[in-house]
């Protein structure tokens, strides 16, 4: 089921909420990529993440991320209270269970931008609310290149992400979908459709070709 709304851009409405999960090495482009999804699809939310990692400059807390210290962190693990949490770069990150299903349950799609590893424990606990994509880099060579251009990161922090990236890379067969972003706007056209398509899979949409077979039946 779909409407359009005055911008004329899709809007989906459906009784259950999809997570669309994206990852990536850092670098590959998916946080540009997932900002453009959400400007096209503005019913999307963004996941907020829990993190032990300090705010950087012009982060917003409850805006970009939910900023906790490591024994905060640790006792909501213990706890149960994370659907998906992982370790990255010496850093913790998670999402809460009670904000996924929440978020299902009203019909709303959750965009998560999330390492392989939080993408792999939300999969397997919803696995038929979750879409994931992997967004890769045309080489590691480019990667390098754009981590060095954006001039955010030390030296040995940029070579600690490369042999991340090289890690992360034996896991892309876990993801639904890979696009590789050689060209942004190709890229994003292929993200846009699987977006598209996820919300168009039978089982989503099982209720409007029930309801189809019942007005046959009842002519």
């Amino acid at each position: 089921m779909r409407s359009q709304d005055q911008r004329g851009k899709v809007d989906f409405r459906m009784p259950r909420g999809l997570l669309v999960i994206v990852s990536s090495p850092s670098g590959a482009g998916k946080t540009t990529l997932c900002q453009r999804l959400m400007s096209d699809f503005p019913p999307i939310m963004f996941s907020v993440s829990y993190t032990t990692r300090p705010a950087r400059q012009g982060e917003r807390e409850g805006v970009d991320y939910h900023f906790v210290d490591e024994p905060t962190f640790a006792r909501m693990v213990e706890a149960g209270e994370f659907a998906e949490w992982a370790q990255v770069h010496g850093k913790r990150y998670g999402t809460t269970r009670k904000a996924v299903a929440e978020a299902l349950e009203h019909g709303r799609d959750v965009l998560f931008d999330i390492d392989w590893q939080g993408g792999q424990q939300l999969k397997s606990q919803f696995a038929d609310d979750a879409v994931m994509v992997w967004i890769l880099p045309p080489s590691l060579q480019v990667l390098e290149e754009r981590l060095r251009r954006r001039a955010t990161d030390a030296p040995d922090v940029i070579e600690r992400r490369l042999a991340t990236a090289k890690q992360e890379l034996a896991h892309y067969d876990i993801y639904d979908f890979l696009v590789v972003n050689d060209d942004l706007d190709k890229a994003y056209k292929h993200l846009k459709s699987i977006y598209i398509a996820a919300h168009l899979r039978t089982k989503r949409q099982r209720e409007v070709a029930e309801r189809l077979l019942h007005d046959l039946r009842a002519g």
